[in-house]
């Protein structure tokens, strides 16, 4: 497991928390942290949005839906989330990208999606 302290972001800087409620990450610490074991490259903190859980669903991956017995609650319209990298770029190829948070979005979410991408979906830039 990446230690948080050193986890960095996609601007450089230490990496934010994600979401305490409901609890999200790979590793369920809060934050987008990822290792090698991550395999789908959970690095990406956005905000859900109802147009984004439904075009999840549609390809397969419903996030909307809860499945107690692995402690996912389901997700609605508002909810911070660590969403895998492929699944961000598939959507923003689409044009339903989720918005992001850049301070909370784990570095390695770069060896999948253009930081250039991630700022024109940001909602913490000034």
């Amino acid at each position: 497991m990446s230690d948080q302290a050193e986890s960095r972001n996609v601007l450089g800087t230490e990496l934010a928390e994600c979401s305490d409620e409901p609890m999200t990450g790979f590793f369920r610490d809060g934050c987008c942290n990822t290792s090698d074991e991550d395999v789908g490259s959970h690095t990406v903190c956005v905000v859900m949005t109802a147009d984004f859980l439904r075009f999840s669903k549609s390809r397969g991956n419903d996030l909307s839906t809860p499945a107690p017995q692995y402690g996912f609650p389901g997700l609605k319209a508002g909810d911070r989330w660590c969403l895998c990298a492929a699944r961000w770029q598939e959507a923003f190829e689409a044009g339903q990208a989720p918005l992001v948070v850049l301070t909370a979005t784990h570095q390695r979410a770069l060896e999948v999606i253009d930081l250039a991408d991630l700022k024109k979906h940001a909602i913490d830039m000034n």
